[in-house]
């Protein structure tokens, strides 16, 4: 079995230094982005291998970041929300590879160019179930404890836009429930059910 969740962070800076004091303001709510990441692939003592995170930096004026983050190779990354910061804040110094060329930065860690469209398109030639949590979606049940392969596809704190939804129109629609909670909340249900 192996999981991928792609997290779309809409105002999140794709190139420059982040400010680590202010992850929620002027990094456009990056805070949130690394709660979904923590959930998504750290245990107690140790991390989840069958899972792989893809965070979408889409924020300023350059063109948008692809980074994944692979359980099954990474090394040396702590759970803190500044210690993934700082990290992601050494990618965001990087030269920005030709589309189609995903560089290692260091183990396990990668980043490129691509959009949310070129995820699902990867997704799809892999075979992958693919859904996207929206709170009017289908509710999730006992059934997923049958799901092998899979993706998720989990906005920030802002709804999916018009065109991202017109993306995923060709995916599930799933929900944990009623009411919007935060991603890594989510995330934590996702797991509860496969595990």
């Amino acid at each position: 079995m192996s999981l991928k969740f792609a997290l779309i962070g809409h105002r999140v800076p794709s190139h420059g230094k982040l400010n680590l004091n202010d992850l929620a303001g002027s990094c456009g709510r990056l805070d949130v982005i690394l709660r979904s990441v923590n959930t998504a692939l750290f245990l107690s003592h140790g991390i989840r291998e069958n899972v792989e995170v893809i965070l979408h930096l889409q924020g300023g004026e350059r063109p948008p970041r692809r980074i994944w983050i692979d359980g099954s190779k990474v090394k040396g990354m702590h759970s803190d929300e500044k210690s993934m910061a700082g990290q992601i804040s050494k990618i965001l110094q990087h030269h920005l590879p030709p589309i189609g060329i995903k560089n290692e930065v260091k183990a396990g860690i990668s980043h490129g160019q691509g959009t949310l469209e070129d995820t699902i398109n990867e997704w799809e030639l892999e075979k992958r179930e693919i859904y996207h949590l929206d709170k009017k979606g289908k509710k999730i049940d006992s059934d997923f404890k049958k799901i092998k392969e899979a993706g998720f596809v989990l906005s920030d704190d802002k709804a999916f836009t018009k065109q991202e939804e017109e993306i995923l129109s060709k995916t599930n629609k799933i929900s944990v429930g009623e009411k919007w909670i935060q991603g890594h909340s989510v995330i934590a249900i996702i797991h509860h059910y496969i595990d």
